[in-house]
């Protein structure tokens, strides 16, 4: 954005909040930007703050010998209940040794799996330490184009015992099950819940249309007659998430209310306020999808059990704001016992980590060497590799 000859910034915010044009102009211009998030970062007004304090560590696991496509037999140390930026340039062993090794490696000792790969000599240090790993990567939540949001972290089972509680519902003999629009019986069966139609082109693109018979609200007349506070069914699921908080959180004093106030509050948390409850999970960019994961994760009680969560590059795509709850996000999983490792380039990310670890120094033949191991300020003062350059400049930008 900073070499451009000119930006256009949409917003101010996604979704029901964004569609205007905040800014247009050059670099130099952005000082006098009064409505954008954009000019607000990269002219220094706000910052992504840095932690007061590093997390210390005494546990770890390690990795012996890997040595996957261009690493050199090295060993490596991930600390445990900590947040860790795997950084290098492009080609300098990042994936190999995370996603390579660590993830697939940590899978099969989990799943109690022979070792079956001759990439590394051993996994060692505190295996005790987690109970499981899981790889949040940005593949969609669902195959079925019915899957969505408010599906996936079971929001909608809430949304369907509620609607179903109501008097009407009662009188019409209407069970959770009739809510739903994955299985027959109150979903409109011509376009099967979906909403839309499709027409096969032989030679192009399929052609989407709304449902001719319930006109894109996914249900039978008679379902649609049940309402809560005015709003049908079809209704709930055209609302963004900040929409159906404030709809829902009206009356927290009822249980189900709170429990889905409670999950919807965690899809805000990791930056997806305005997606639409019921948007299909094929309409869902890598990113977020990514974060739909996340947030299934953190609205889990699972008291009992550490897990390492591995990301592999999640700044892709969002913006600097976006970023920020990303962060926050990642540090709540760590508070609740959990560990992080991200593969990483954004340097914002990288300055956040209580841990560095740096492959390289160049990419393919001449990477694969561990640089650099320790915190994000250790690692300007030592100076190796390339990362640090650009780590330094973010850290002198933070207030």
């Amino acid at each position: 954005m900073r070499q451009a000859d000119s930006i256009i910034d949409i917003g101010p915010k996604a979704g029901i909040e964004g569609g205007e044009v905040v800014f247009q102009g050059t670099i130099k211009d952005m000082k006098k930007a009064k409505n954008s998030l954009t000019a607000d970062f990269l002219v220094g007004r706000k910052s992504i703050s840095l932690p007061t304090s590093y997390r210390n560590w005494n546990r770890y696991i390690e990795v012996k010998g890997a040595r996957e496509n261009n690493l050199k037999n090295i060993n490596v140390k991930f600390p445990l209940g900590v947040i860790t930026s795997v950084t290098g340039v492009s080609g300098s062993g990042k994936s190999s040794l995370v996603g390579g090794i660590l993830y697939p490696a940590l899978s099969r000792h989990y799943n109690n799996l022979a070792k079956n790969s001759y990439n590394y000599d051993s996994l060692a240090g505190d295996l005790r330490g987690i109970s499981d790993v899981e790889l949040v990567d940005q593949n969609p939540i669902g195959r079925s184009s019915r899957s969505n949001p408010a599906t996936y972290l079971k929001i909608y089972d809430d949304i369907r015992k509620l609607y179903s509680s109501l008097p009407i519902a009662k009188s019409y003999g209407l069970s959770p099950s009739s809510f739903s629009f994955n299985i027959a019986g109150g979903r409109c069966e011509e376009c099967q819940g979906e909403g839309i139609t499709r027409i096969e082109m032989q030679f192009m693109a399929d052609v989407v249309m709304p449902c001719e018979n319930c006109g894109g609200k996914r249900f039978k007349e008679d379902i649609l007659l049940v309402k809560y506070k005015e709003k049908n069914i079809s209704d709930i699921l055209e609302m963004s998430i900040s929409e159906a908080i404030v709809f829902f959180g009206e009356e927290m004093t009822v249980t189900t209310n709170r429990k889905i106030v409670e999950k919807l509050m965690v899809l805000d948390d990791v930056g997806l306020g305005y997606i639409k409850l019921g948007q299909s999970s094929s309409t869902l960019s890598g990113g977020e999808s990514q974060r739909v994961k996340l947030a299934s994760f953190l609205v889990k009680e699972n008291i009992n059990q550490s897990i390492l969560f591995i990301f592999d590059e999640p700044t892709t795509g969002l913006h600097f704001y976006d970023i920020q709850k990303l962060m926050k996000s990642l540090n709540a999983l760590v508070d609740n016992g959990h560990t992080v490792v991200v593969v990483e380039h954004n340097m914002e990310v990288v300055k956040c980590s209580d841990w560095v670890i740096d492959l390289g120094a160049e990419g393919g033949d001449a990477g694969g060497n561990l640089v650099f191991e320790g915190t994000p300020k250790d690692m300007v003062k030592n100076k190796s590799g390339y990362t640090y350059k650009f780590l330094s400049e973010s850290l002198l930008k933070t207030k």
